[in-house]
């Protein structure tokens, strides 16, 4: 076994430490929610521009999917960060921001310019988070599993 596949490097053992701290792994929870807190935060302080935003994307009615929104975010995001069915609220995260994005970034319908270029990366960057959150539920359902 060749010393970057093991902890007895000390560097990695010291890295391996760190990354797996219990402060960590929240911090980088919470870095990864990020999005899924702030997002229905705003939209409670200005709920006439979740309206807004649901009539943009023709989600109607516009008051029942922003407030069941601002719940599904908030209370997913909180499975995740506490660990209470973490992978449950992963996989619906992930869910949730296929779904958003292939409703919001339809790129491949814009015109070519800024805003499709734009777009076009937020896109990419969404299916990342995605992903993100389907590792999350992964290691969370096997954790334990090689014991």
């Amino acid at each position: 076994m060749t010393s970057h596949t093991n902890l007895s490097n000390p560097i990695r053992a010291s890295l391996a430490h760190i990354v797996g701290s219990p402060v960590t792994k929240t911090v980088a929870l919470l870095a990864l929610c990020a999005a899924y807190i702030q997002g229905p935060l705003t939209k409670l302080s200005d709920f006439n521009g979740a309206l807004a935003e649901m009539d943009h994307f023709g989600l109607h009615p516009a008051t029942f999917f922003a407030v069941a929104v601002i719940i599904f975010e908030l209370a997913a995001s909180a499975m995740v960060i506490t660990g209470f069915y973490r992978w449950a609220g992963a996989l619906a995260l992930a869910g949730f921001t296929l779904m958003a994005t292939f409703i919001a970034l339809r790129f491949w319908e814009m015109a070519p310019g800024m805003d499709r270029m734009m777009a076009t990366n937020a896109f990419f960057e969404h299916l990342g988070l995605a992903g993100a959150f389907v590792f999350v539920a992964a290691f969370d359902l096997n954790k334990g599993a090689a014991r």
